[in-house]
């Protein structure tokens, strides 16, 4: 840090313009910007102040040049430099005030931020959000002034009650886009950032203040010791440097000059003049300074307390309770919307919010228009029952109707990739023959400009299309891996638990050939079950023993023994009713164009004997059954896995409610005679 001895007020000033002083960007926001402090709001007044400033703003859809970024940089690079000047002044062992203790505990917290700010704010990422017009932010976006007057009103101090109420009173007079809702907390984030770097200026600036004044009250006090008849002289420079008359410089030449003898009067008084021409003094100023310190350790704390609030808050939730568009979706008649899980509607969202994106219309009276759709078509009692559900206008083939009525009109690219999804084969062999054409014909155009033979011209036009014919295809099949994306299968919300109608078993098929290979069957059965223990998903092996000359073999019984002794040993240790775990063991069958003694149809066979059982609950094929055939009783599903193939955490419900959403259900088209 700087030195406070042997130096003089030149050397003092130059290198207090290196550390903090002349630096631009503290310049630039410590003349024109305070923290972010206004009248401080209850609950109540803050919801009101919502309302009133959705009447109050402005905003349109542009793309205007990305501001945020620019500002969190400069906000990470000026508290970067504040910490440094803040470990400068404690490694002198020099004093710091509390605001400058919870910003050096905290740094590490502050970094994590401003990562995620970075991470979750890419180039670009505000482009598609409304930014204010006609307003003091003008060209910002116009959730980030939201998130301004939220952290403004409440100085840092933000709580979820709170914050929803404000966005949800805002919303009683001007709907937010799904976007802004989802940029909420990034904005929360870059705001209280920006809130902690103006309050950080405030105390580097406070520091260099009381280093300054440290500087003189040491020249001073040292003077007045050694040679007091020089001290005049001293208290000259220092009126010649025109210090700054300030609550921070103030307090700490007063602190250290005062009580120290009669002889020190003379630049207390001096500045005490100084003061009087603004008409303040000194008591005044430290009141201030007392005062300053104080507010700023509050706007630290709370600002700090709220970045670790924003990483607890589960804005899934969030969102959803205040979209509007979540409102729409879920008055539909069906009822099917609200029991999906959260990656579904989300995905259903987003359907309406491209839509919008595209159209004239908002995204509620898109999203209005696919439940009326779906509403309509339950008075009707359609026999196609998928198109009671809003989903099938959204992600289904009800699509286009919607899109119709809403006006879309897609870019030329997304055009292209639509056209492709509709009619694959038509865009494949379309493509690839096009490509065959524009090749071929600059060949041709090439061999009638020499004015070879049509013959020959037409010979090598046809071997020249079977030669690009190849390349041809490779380049439409990697065009279609940029037009062709993933499509999300919409699924049920079964995470809590399975229900009864929806009843499904996980099957392995697998043979029997030793104890060992037994007892990794047994734990893979065990480790997939721990993996998804949920109500109604039960887990069986079925199984065969291996192709033998005979019908038994000596060991068979044991292997047989042992395996329902596994599993009888499952059940007692995980279910407190009935059974979760199950074998199904066939004998072998003599097979006579392989003449041998196998299970019947092997892995098929064994597949086609349980769905026989479990329709008419009959042992049928079976030797062997261990488990409470009872429990299976109507049982939906069956997912089969190989020996070798695991069931990750969860996947099982996932499959369940994937297969048990009625877009994903198979159902029979009368006009096609088929299912």
């Amino acid at each position: 840090m700087i030195q406070v001895k042997n130096i003089n007020v030149h050397d003092l000033l130059s290198r207090l313009r290196v550390h903090f002083q002349e630096n631009d960007l503290v310049k630039k926001y410590a003349k024109n910007e305070q923290p972010f402090r206004s009248e401080l709001f209850n609950i109540d007044q803050l919801e009101q102040h919502g309302r009133v400033l959705a009447g109050a703003h402005n905003a349109k859809t542009s793309k205007d040049q990305e501001r945020l970024l620019k500002r969190l940089a400069n906000n990470e690079k000026i508290l970067v430099e504040v910490r440094n000047l803040l470990v400068e002044a404690i490694n002198e062992n020099q004093l710091i005030t509390p605001a400058s203790e919870w910003l050096l505990d905290n740094f590490y917290l502050i970094e994590d931020h401003i990562h995620i700010g970075k991470r979750h704010l890419p180039k670009g990422y505000s482009e598609g959000l409304p930014r204010l017009i006609d307003s003091v932010s003008e060209g910002l976006p116009r959730v980030y002034d939201i998130a301004l007057e939220i952290i403004s009103h409440s100085d840092g101090r933000i709580d979820l009650e709170s914050l929803s109420r404000f966005i949800g009173a805002y919303q009683e007079v001007t709907y937010l886009q799904l976007g802004e809702l989802w940029a909420i907390p990034i904005m929360l984030r870059l705001a209280l950032i920006e809130n902690l770097r103006r309050v950080a200026v405030r105390i580097a600036i406070d520091k260099v203040n009381q280093n300054l004044a440290n500087y003189w009250a040491t020249q001073i006090l040292e003077t007045a010791e050694k040679d007091p008849k020089d001290l005049i002289l001293v208290i000259a420079d220092m009126a010649r440097s025109a210090p700054p008359m300030e609550s921070s410089f103030v307090a700490e030449l007063v602190r250290q000059l005062i009580w120290k003898g009669p002889g020190l009067t003379l630049p207390l008084t001096w500045m005490e003049q100084r003061l009087s021409e603004t008409g303040l003094d000194s008591n005044e100023l430290i009141n201030q300074e007392n005062q300053k310190q104080a507010a700023d350790q509050v706007s630290i704390s709370n600002s700090i307390g709220s970045l670790r609030l924003l990483s607890a808050i589960e804005w899934k939730e969030f969102v959803e309770q205040l979209s509007i568009v979540e409102k729409t979706l879920r008055i539909e008649t069906s009822g099917i919307y609200i029991k999906m899980d959260f990656a579904t509607r989300d995905h259903y969202r987003h359907v309406v919010e491209k839509i919008a994106k595209n159209s004239k219309l908002s995204e509620h009276e898109v999203a209005s228009i696919a439940v009326n759709l779906a509403n309509a078509n339950a008075a009707k009692q359609p026999s196609d029952k998928r198109m009671l559900h809003v989903g099938y206008y959204l992600v289904g083939d009800g699509l286009v109707q919607t899109e119709a009525l809403a006006g879309q009109k897609l870019p030329f690219f997304d055009q292209l990739k639509k056209t492709a999804f509709r009619h694959p084969l038509l865009f494949h062999l379309g493509t690839t023959a096009l490509i065959i054409l524009m090749i071929g014909g600059g060949l041709l155009a090439m061999e009638i400009a020499t004015g070879s033979n049509i013959w020959i011209v037409a010979f090598g036009l046809v071997v020249a299309s079977l030669s690009v014919s190849q390349f041809a295809m490779e380049m439409v099949n990697w065009f279609s891996t940029i037009l062709v994306e993933p499509i999300l299968l919409p699924r049920m919300d079964f995470a809590d638990s399975i229900p009864q109608e929806f009843k499904t078993l996980v099957i392995v098929p697998s043979m029997l050939s030793n104890n060992q290979q037994i007892e990794e069957l047994v734990e893979s059965l065990e480790i997939r079950f721990l993996a998804n223990r949920h109500q109604n998903l039960y887990f069986g092996l079925l199984t065969d023993f291996k192709d033998a000359g005979s019908e038994t073999l000596p060991g068979d019984q044991e292997l047989v023994d042992l395996v329902q002794e596994r599993i009888k040993e499952l059940n007692i240790k995980y279910s407190l009713v009935g059974s979760t775990f199950y074998l199904f063991h066939r004998p072998r069958k003599w097979n006579p164009s392989e003449k041998v003694w196998m299970g019947y149809e092997r892995k098929r066979g064994k597949l086609a004997a349980l769905n026989a059982l479990l329709r008419d609950a009959h042992k049928g094929a079976f030797s062997v059954i261990t488990g409470n055939l009872d429990a299976l009783v109507q049982i939906k599903y069956i997912i089969t896995l190989d020996t070798d193939t695991q069931l990750p955490r969860d996947a099982g419900w996932k499959l369940v409610a994937a297969m048990a959403h009625p877009l994903n259900q198979p159902y029979y088209d009368e006009r096609k005679q088929r299912v």
